[in-house]
């Protein structure tokens, strides 16, 4: 059975125990890192079955089957595209309406002012661009993500090889960090790591 160092990420020192009386500036991460994603699912299973909180699990990689293990629900990201693509659709239909009947009414090759299959392909056109704009915006905005915005990584090899699974032991008694100790010696985890990050 390998020995499981945890390293103390940022400061050095063992991470004070917090009190309810204690201010924490932020949260106290336990987290362990893998090298295959089925020893990733092994393990979340494994959390599953020992009742263990979860606090997130990171990849370099969507992993088939992590969801439902996670008891994550369906993203609800494609609401937001078919908004805005009818947004987009109406958009580019009712301007070529107001264009080609009441502001500039011209006969093309003696089609009528209103010549609806003619309006087809760039309704369409601008409905995708609406849509596909409007979900990236969207996603962007809940991640937290865009120009200017501070990179949250716990650790560096996540976003290449690693698969991390994260606990979050702030109130956390160091019994229960023991108990998390085991369940990662358990499922062959590579290196377990605790580090602060921002609330």
């Amino acid at each position: 059975m390998a020995t499981i160092k945890i390293e103390r990420d940022g400061a050095a020192g063992a991470v004070p125990h917090h009190n309810s009386s204690t201010v924490v500036a932020g949260r106290d991460i336990l987290f362990g890192l893998y090298d295959d994603e089925v020893k990733l699912l092994d393990a979340v299973k494994a959390a599953n079955a020992d009742h263990l909180d979860i606090d997130d699990v990171y990849t370099p990689f969507p992993v088939h089957g992590l969801d439902p293990l996670l008891g994550l629900e369906e993203s609800r990201l494609h609401i937001a595209g078919f908004i805005f693509g009818t947004i987009g659709c109406l958009f580019g239909f009712g301007f070529m309406t107001w264009v080609f009947t009441r502001d500039w009414p011209i006969i093309f090759g003696g089609k009528p002012y209103w010549s609806v299959p003619a309006f087809i392909p760039i309704t369409f056109e601008l409905t995708v661009l609406f849509a596909s704009v409007g979900m990236v915006t969207v996603f962007y905005i809940i991640n937290g993500l865009g120009p200017g915005a501070a990179p949250r990584r716990l650790h560096d090899r996540i976003t290449d090889d690693k698969f991390c699974i994260a606990f979050d032991v702030t109130d956390m008694s160091g019994e229960g960090v023991d108990q998390l100790r085991d369940y990662f010696d358990r499922t062959g985890v590579e290196t377990v790591h605790r580090k602060m990050v921002p609330a």
